[in-house]
């Protein structure tokens, strides 16, 4: 079953200007994961679930992505972080946190543990025959 996502209109409205207004490393990092390009999964950038908003979510593998910018160092932005990973952890959902410098910095070293993550939870759900492999 899949974690239901969020319709609070506040919270999908919030989502909508956050991807309007996104840091260099959610930009990054949505450059590598857009349009399938990663294994052939779909990710989506701000997406309201639980009441939070998931920085990038890939439904097929319930994967999540954060991208932790230099106020998660906090001691009470790092509590609430562990609450919120609990909560999506609860349903079913697998959290990867990345520093926003180690994004910037190794951007192919992230997007390979990412690839990792989901490759580790089983194979892709609709593989592309191999006549229509991506190349």
């Amino acid at each position: 079953m899949r974690p239901p996502r969020d319709n609070n209109p506040r919270l999908k409205r919030f989502a909508r200007e956050m991807r309007h207004e996104a840091t260099d490393a959610e930009r990054r990092l949505w450059s590598i994961l857009r349009s399938r390009q990663l294994g052939g999964f779909k990710f989506r950038r701000q997406h309201p679930m639980a009441g939070y908003i998931l920085d990038f979510y890939c439904v097929a593998a319930k994967l999540a992505v954060e991208l932790d910018g230099g106020q998660h160092l906090d001691a009470d932005a790092q509590e609430y972080d562990k609450l919120r990973t609990s909560k999506l952890v609860d349903l079913g959902v697998t959290v990867l946190r990345f520093a926003d410098d180690d994004l910037l910095k190794f951007p192919d070293a992230v997007a390979s543990a990412i690839y990792e993550a989901i490759m580790s939870k089983g194979p892709h759900p609709n593989p592309l025959p191999e006549y229509r492999e991506r190349g």
